[in-house]
């Protein structure tokens, strides 16, 4: 695939799904912000485009003329694409993971929660990016979306339980940004999980959401119990369910050749 320019907004409604929650929100997201990158099976008048952000992708077109080497780049990202691309995802990597996903949108009242007087539940500032960062490796997954920690504090749609000290316990941000749905993500310091921060933060996070317009979404693994009973406390209910692809190495030259 080749890197290409950005889409306007008309030829992003041809090309990929907008306004509902889900992988449709990748997109929306990265023409908004610009962060992730934008490919295309050919410079000119492309058969199949890609946008991607955070090591997820989405693929739309048409399959018939891709090949192995046009699909390399997308190596290493979890992968959305309608059935007719698997022969050719299966084709250019050394393996193809299926992962079952579900997505959830705010449909019920959250449920109450009390938050210790040492914490204050509130909106990250640019200030707070060197607190983000102390979160270190394991939360790092957070911010890819943004752009990395100072881009997530300074992006205005991430609430968190910050200490006296101003250490981050928990925080819950928008990960994808779509016209009509966002798509939200938490994270809870491992010292401090079972205290219902990240359902704070959820919850804050959700009003904003609201206020805007949107409606709050969740994605998640089928397998990942602890997001699926927060996504349920916080009020989110079950809509549909899919799959995408995490894609292996690309093949050998030799394996190509055989």
């Amino acid at each position: 695939m080749f890197e290409v320019s950005p889409p306007d907004r008309r030829a992003l409604a041809r090309w990929f799904p907008t306004g509902s929650p889900g992988p449709a929100t990748v997109a929306e997201h990265v023409l908004t912000t610009g962060v992730g990158r934008w490919w295309a099976d050919r410079p000119v008048q492309p058969r199949t485009v890609a946008v991607s952000c955070a090591g997820h992708v989405v693929l739309r077109g048409s399959p018939e003329d891709l090949t192995p080497e046009l699909l390399a780049p997308l190596a290493g990202n979890r992968v959305e694409a309608p059935a007719r691309f698997l022969p050719a995802l299966g084709a250019a990597f050394d393996r193809l993971t299926p992962w079952e996903r579900m997505i959830w949108t705010l449909q019920a009242t959250p449920q109450p929660v009390t938050v210790p007087h040492t914490v204050t539940i509130r909106r990250l500032k640019p200030g707070d990016a060197q607190a983000v960062h102390a979160l270190g490796p394991d939360a790092s997954w957070l911010s890819a979306s943004w752009g990395g920690p100072r881009g997530l504090a300074a992006s205005g749609h991430t609430w968190a339980a910050v200490s006296r000290t101003g250490r981050i316990l928990a925080m819950a941000c928008t990960y994808f940004r779509g016209t009509g749905h966002e798509d939200v993500a938490a994270y809870t310091v491992p010292d401090r999980r079972r205290h219902h921060l990240a359902l704070a933060c959820v919850t804050a996070l959700c009003r904003d959401i609201t206020s805007r317009g949107h409606t709050p979404g969740w994605n998640c693994s089928v397998h990942n119990r602890a997001s699926r009973l927060l996504a349920w406390t916080a009020g989110f209910r079950l809509i549909r369910e899919y799959v995408h692809y995490a894609a292996g190495s690309p093949v050998s030259h030799d394996r190509l050749s055989a």
